[in-house]
């Protein structure tokens, strides 16, 4: 079933049109990812699809009764009331639900009713469907879900009595994600969910939009992200919307290949069209070929010409390229503790950088990853250890705040006060392969969005030429195409690198190694993001087992040692029985909504509005019957996957 339809809509600002005639059809538990660059209309799109703004043409047309919640980009929730007081709010028709049972108890405790048979079988019934519906609708679970909500987005119960206008900025947008969550809406629109989120809050909203009953509407510039949440991607771009069934790396290869597949169509009908100019040209005033070369003419003027493949707008197109080599030995931190105010963040931190290495840096928000960076360049200084340089080490820094950027400088000159010998005509170029053209390299910084000022860093620390590069969160603010763009860069970089990032498919691209940052100092991995979390999954699961080995008495200890030996080799089994798990969880979710969609149906059609209506009547029952099949075919693949499950045990 078809929740919702945007039908041929166009966008027009001004004389200038921003998307034309775009199709989009969101499915009932549909997975969907917008995607595109920064200004292809992405967010406009969603405005219009919330009802929010207007299209120029076309329409947007959703089924009957459908619920949406929205969350724009960075939008924060405001409020006077305590964090727990206002996701409490969501379930307030529970909560009356649930103060009315309550009052039915007490009236049925009174002697008076209970003398009164018929009364009290009334108030019975009464209560009897209270109670039924209380408990589909989650009645006694719903405080448990708060808590659950609010832990994954990392409330911990000292938040619950805060009020939400004392908190951040960063916390009221997640709270207004949190509060979006709980209320369950049967289409979830989001724009740009992931922003300002840790890895550990990002991989607990993957899960759970995973498992989300409603179906998705995502727009996001976080490529691991979408690969495990979206099953379909809509492209918005050069004005047109194109669909990719499969997640973002399916996408990306599709559309590789469809550009690849254009060019060749292209080409082809290139080479027959300079056949046939020739032709004309050498033919046409010969009298004995002049009507064959007549005929190529008519068949030239007919042709549907194929417009030239045009993969992607301007992108940008730099290098980073180190003036010397240095030693083998880069950085060496050692005992490292680092904090501001005496207060430690994290210790302690040890780890040696080599050449040519790239380091990824993760770990929670708040434990001092930008402070370690700071610290390792002499910013903010050490609370305890050293940091020592190899021989022959240029470091040049990234800034995640662009702090180092002047405001009321323009872009030219912010490049040119640093290289003052430097031409400004080689200047202009430069700064042309990073998308700042004409009149752009006379605005001031302070003008510029903040991907513009991420850009403008970017070629900065290009100008440098370092061989030890410390970046601090690259990608924020810039979009895929970017992203991508920076990562090539650093791929061929002849240097070394030592960076912070969110971005886990960023650093699955560029990283050789990870080191992770807690309170309680550095763990390294060797190895990409993805390598770093099956490491952690299994020193989760030897943690849990020598906890299980210290439990067990000392005649089971042979056959413990034996069962921690032959741990590598059933990993994988433990693995895909956690997957399944969370398939059964899923579809256990799902039948308890399709069952609460059936009880509803079947309440209306009780109503004597309903059955003495025939069209009305026909029409509900032919939804009840497609709900009906639905619950058969989940609980068919529910028993199947919970069958499998219990192989495992």
């Amino acid at each position: 079933m078809i929740l919702l339809q945007v039908q041929q809509v166009t966008r027009r600002f001004g004389a200038e049109t921003l998307f034309s005639e775009v199709n989009l059809d969101i499915p009932e538990h549909g997975r969907v990812a917008l995607v595109g660059r920064n200004g292809a209309g992405k967010s406009t799109l969603l405005k219009i699809i919330n009802a929010e703004e207007t299209p120029d043409e076309g329409e947007v047309t959703t089924k009957r009764g459908l619920t949406i919640g929205y969350q724009a980009q960075d939008t924060g929730l405001n409020s006077d009331k305590t964090v727990w007081n206002e996701m409490l709010s969501v379930f307030d028709r529970l909560r009356v639900m649930e103060g009315r049972i309550h009052d039915l108890e007490a009236e049925m405790s009174q002697p008076e009713i209970i003398a009164d048979s018929e009364r009290y079988e009334q108030i019975l019934t009464t209560y009897d469907q209270l109670q039924h519906d209380f408990a589909a609708q989650n009645g006694f679970g719903y405080q448990a879900e708060i808590r659950s909500v609010l832990h994954g987005f990392g409330f911990d119960d000292h938040f619950y009595d805060q009020p939400i206008n004392t908190l951040s900025g960063g916390q009221k947008t997640q709270l207004a994600l949190a509060k979006l969550l709980l209320e369950r809406p049967d289409l979830l629109i989001l724009d740009e969910p992931t922003n300002h989120l840790d890895v550990e809050t990002l991989t607990w909203l993957e899960g759970y939009l995973q498992n989300y009953s409603g179906a998705l509407l995502i727009v996001s510039h976080d490529r691991y992200f979408l690969d495990h949440v979206a099953n379909e991607i809509y492209d918005l771009s050069h004005g047109t919307l194109d669909h990719y069934k499969g997640n973002y790396s399916a996408f990306m290869d599709e559309k590789a290949a469809k550009l690849r597949r254009e060019w060749k169509e292209y080409d082809k009908q290139q080479a027959k069209i300079s056949q046939l100019e020739d032709f004309v040209n050498k033919n046409i005033v010969r009298a004995s070929t002049t009507k064959r070369a007549q005929s190529r003419r008519k068949q030239l003027e007919k042709m549907d010409r194929i417009e030239k493949p045009d993969g992607e707008d301007k992108v940008a197109r730099f290098r980073f390229s180190p003036t010397r080599q240095s030693g083998n030995n880069v950085l060496d931190v050692q005992e490292v503790g680092v904090g501001y105010d005496q207060t430690l963040l994290s210790y302690p931190i040890n780890f040696t950088v080599k050449k040519r290495q790239a380091i990824a840096i993760v770990g929670p928000n708040g434990v001092g990853k930008s402070t370690l960076l700071k610290s390792i360049l002499g910013m903010v200084p050490l609370l305890r250890g050293r940091v020592l340089f190899g021989t022959g080490v240029d470091t040049g820094y990234y800034d995640q705040e662009q702090a180092t950027l002047h405001p009321k400088k323009t872009v030219l000159d912010e490049l040119w006060d640093d290289h003052p010998t430097t031409p400004e005509g080689d200047i202009r170029s430069i700064l042309g392969s990073f998308l700042f053209t004409g009149d752009d390299v006379q605005k001031p910084v302070h003008n510029l969005s903040g991907g513009e000022k991420a850009r403008l860093l970017l070629t900065k620390l290009s100008m440098q030429h370092d061989n030890f590069l410390l970046l601090d969160e690259p990608t924020n603010h810039l979009d895929i195409d970017s992203r991508e763009v920076l990562e090539n860069a650093l791929n061929e970089f002849d240097g070394t690198l030592l960076f912070i990032s969110h971005d886990r498919y960023f650093i699955n691209q560029v990283a050789t190694a990870v080191i992770e940052i807690s309170p309680d100092g550095s763990t390294p991995y060797l190895g990409n993001y993805d390598y770093y979390v099956d490491k952690k999954e299994e020193q989760a699961e030897l943690a849990a087992q020598a906890e299980a080995d210290n439990e067990q008495p000392d005649s089971a200890s042979a056959a413990s040692s034996s069962s921690q030996q032959t741990y590598q080799q059933t990993k994988d089994l433990q693995r895909a029985k956690r997957k399944l798990g969370r398939e059964v969880d899923a579809l256990e979710t799902q039948l308890t909504d399709l069952e609460a969609q059936r009880t509803d149906l079947e309440t209306q059609m009780a109503q004597p509005a309903i059955y003495n209506d025939p069209q009305k009547s026909l029409a509900m029952q032919t939804q009840l019957t497609e709900i009906s099949h639905q619950i058969e075919v989940t609980e068919e693949e529910w028993t199947t996957k919970s069958l499998a499950l219990e192989d495992f045990a």
